[in-house]
């Protein structure tokens, strides 16, 4: 009988990530509120679903180009980035599975064995589980509750090394802790990539998730990051279209001609029909504001039922759909801490430390569920902190 002895030693080492662990966990329970998950719970709009199905019925059925059908990309020129109509849609942006697929692409075809890269800590778990697979060194550069989770330019400085260090990772907004990172910052970031010589890869996923007057930025605009940054975006997080799996990226053309070559071996074209969804859903910027308002009341809800939870101090994020709040009070670690939680109250938040060990002492809550479900959740996790 043949076993993980004919896997390579890269797909032995493989395990699940935390995040899939409490879910998988929780499915097995009654009666549990999920604030675990990062996937907006909206359905995707029926116009978009209808788009997709007229295309369809019109015979965009056949292979599209390995770029992506050059509709969506004009598209994704005008309403797609952060900056608009920055980026050549003929020769620099390309359609992918996912933004999970754009970030594996840009890894197979910017890392050689032993490259480093430079990520945020804490951080989306995938990004080191990638970078690892594909032959890189995932090198953490700390943050802090009191720097609002956002890199120091001095600390990648630090991090870096001369003749090893590739790329910089930028996520913003962010993925574990919902942070912004503010226009100043990111100007002084840009600046310490350019003396460097550093690639930068910005994940902007969550870019249309944007509260309080928080001023969207990429850092691709800045003096001389252009012609060094790929930028990644998805229709997952901002539209409520997860399971379609359309993801792009932009950058210089040259590394964007060779990642349309690479993605004809891995996955020929991305889904036709979708493509032609996601078209639609460029030209309906109101479905994704419908979807920002809606996450916009429900943060309100979390932030004020949190700041009223005695023993948690919680940051004020002003993007995404998630809290990174402190629980370090309570004297146990992240994981005892979300265990406990489902098992005594029937409630999923993620462990801090899932996201690398500055997220140690925290937890990464979701707030995607509906509005009751939110009070109901946050009044089990008060109970639950009054008991500890």
């Amino acid at each position: 009988m043949l076993g993980e002895e004919r896997l390579n030693e890269k797909a032995r080492n493989i395990s699940l990530g935390a995040i899939r662990e409490m879910f998988d966990k929780a499915s097995k329970m009654d009666g549990v509120i999920s604030m675990g998950i990062g996937e907006p719970n909206q359905d995707t709009n029926p116009a978009i679903c209808r788009a997709c199905s007229e295309a369809m019925l019109k015979g965009k059925t056949h292979y599209a180009p390995n770029a992506g059908i050059l509709e969506l990309r004009n598209a994704l020129s005008k309403n797609g980035f952060i900056a608009k109509n920055f980026f050549d849609p003929e020769t620099e942006i390309m359609v992918t599975n996912g933004g999970m697929g754009a970030f594996a692409l840009i890894m197979q075809c910017v890392l050689s064995l032993g490259d480093e890269v430079l990520i945020q800590d804490p951080q989306y778990l995938n990004f080191k589980q990638t970078v690892n697979y594909c032959g890189g060194v995932a090198i953490p550069v700390p943050t802090s509750f009191e720097n609002g989770f956002c890199m120091q330019a001095e600390d990648i400085r630090k991090a870096y090394i001369k003749g090893k260090t590739k790329m910089l990772i930028i996520n913003s907004p962010n993925n574990p802790t919902g942070e912004v990172v503010p226009k100043k910052q990111l100007a002084e970031i840009a600046k310490v990539a350019c003396e460097l010589d550093l690639l930068v890869l910005s994940d902007e996923v969550y870019g249309s998730l944007i509260y309080d007057g928080a001023e969207q930025c990429s850092i691709a605009t800045f003096p001389g990051m252009k012609e060094r940054t790929i930028v990644v975006g998805s229709f997952s997080k901002g539209y409520a279209m997860t399971g379609w799996r359309i993801g792009y990226l932009a950058g210089p053309s040259a590394i964007v001609n060779k990642m349309v070559k690479v993605q004809e071996y891995f996955n020929s074209c991305i889904n036709t029909p979708a493509q032609w969804g996601a078209v639609f859903a460029l030209e309906h910027p109101e479905f994704a504001e419908e979807i920002r308002l809606s996450f916009a009341e429900r943060r309100k809800i979390v932030l004020q039922g949190f700041e009223n939870i005695q023993g948690i101090k919680t940051n004020h994020p002003k993007g995404a759909f998630y809290l990174f709040p402190d629980i370090s009070g309570f004297g146990l670690d992240s994981t005892s801490f979300c265990n406990r939680l489902l098992d005594e109250v029937r409630v999923v938040c993620t462990p801090g430390s899932a996201f690398g060990e500055c997220g140690e002492g925290f937890m990464r809550v979701s707030y995607t569920a509906e509005k009751d479900k939110l009070l109901q959740a946050i009044d089990r996790i008060e109970k639950f902190c009054k008991r500890l």
